[in-house]
Parts: structure tokens; sequence; C-alpha cells
């Protein structure tokens, strides 16, 4: 009888550390998600303030500009996108037409050193190499994240509590376009 006791109490025991371990590894997935979500949502954030700044860099030197009507419009088609309801993909295609038209800016504060002087102008590149820093950390939590919630998703045994509530693919990284991997070629 007493053996009989003891051996339930074990069976017991196990069936309540394995429940507690279950429930900490379920609510560390949530927790982790939440986490990638925020992060992205940091990326959000920064590619909003990014897009702004861009936009007031134009609006600081479209008298500058020759081909003012060609950045405009592609400014006035970036901004009638919403960023806040993209999915990555999309959010990496935004990120790199920013990359570009910040490049076609750029380009043309090499042709006019008198806007380089600008202090208005030179405080919003200042903002911008700001935010483009930023808007890289966030990327690099993001995919943090992301990496540490994949890791324990693939992991033996939390990834049979990943599958049963329903985190059955690893979520995606931010990457870089394939173009941008490629090596500068500069031409003199």
């Amino acid at each position: 009888m007493i053996a009989g006791l003891i051996i339930l109490g074990i069976i017991v025991l196990l069936v309540i550390i394995f429940v507690s371990w279950w429930i900490y590894t379920m609510n560390w997935f949530r927790k982790a998600k939440v986490k990638v979500d925020e992060s992205l949502s940091g990326i959000d954030v920064a590619l909003n303030k990014r897009f702004d700044l861009i936009t007031k860099l134009y609006d600081s030197t479209k008298g500058y500009i020759k081909h003012e009507s060609e950045t405009l419009s592609k400014i006035a088609s970036l901004r009638s996108g919403k960023i806040d309801n993209l999915d990555l993909d999309s959010k990496s295609k935004l990120s790199s037409d920013l990359d570009s038209l910040n490049r076609e800016i750029n380009v043309v504060v090499e042709q006019y050193p008198n806007l380089k002087a600008d202090t208005v102008f030179l405080n919003l590149m200042n903002q911008s190499n700001e935010v483009e820093e930023r808007l890289q950390a966030a990327r690099r939590l993001y995919n943090s994240n992301v990496s540490i919630f994949n890791q324990k998703r693939v992991t033996f045994p939390s990834s049979i509590v990943a599958n049963s509530i329903g985190f059955k693919e690893n979520l995606k990284f931010f990457e870089v376009e394939e173009a941008k991997k490629e090596d500068v070629k500069l031409n003199f």
C-alpha cells in the first residue's frame, strides 16, 4: 500500500513537472512572438522616420534638383503606401526604394556644393544618419529575436510545444536584397 502511494506520488509529481514545463514553454513562445512583433514595429517606426526625413531632404534640395519631377513622383508613390500594413517582403522593398532615393539625393548634394553648406540641410543629413543607424539597429534586433525564436522552435522537445500551439514554420529574417550582396563596382 505504501509502495503504491509512493509510486502514485512520483507519477503525480512527474505530471506536475511535465505540465509546468509545457506551460512555461508555451508562454515562452508567446512572449518571444510578441518580442519579434515589437522589434518589427521598431523597423516600421524607423522606416517612417526615414521616409519623413528623406521627404524633408528632398524639400530642402529641390531648388537644386534638375529632375525634381521624377524624384517627386518617386516620393509620392512611396508616400501612397502605408508602412504599418506591409508584410516583411514589402518592407524590404520599401527600404530598398528609400535607399535608392537617398542615393539620388546624395548625388545631387555632391553636384551642388552650396547645398552642403546649408545648415538646415546639414541638420537633416545628421538626423538622416541617426535614423539609418536606428534602422540598422532595429533590423539587427528583429533578426536576433527571430533567430532566438527559430532556434527554440526547432529544438526538441520545445518543437513539440511550438507545433501544438501553431508555430509550425520558422519566422522570416529581414534580409538584404540580392543586388546589395554583390561587390560594388566603381568605374573611374
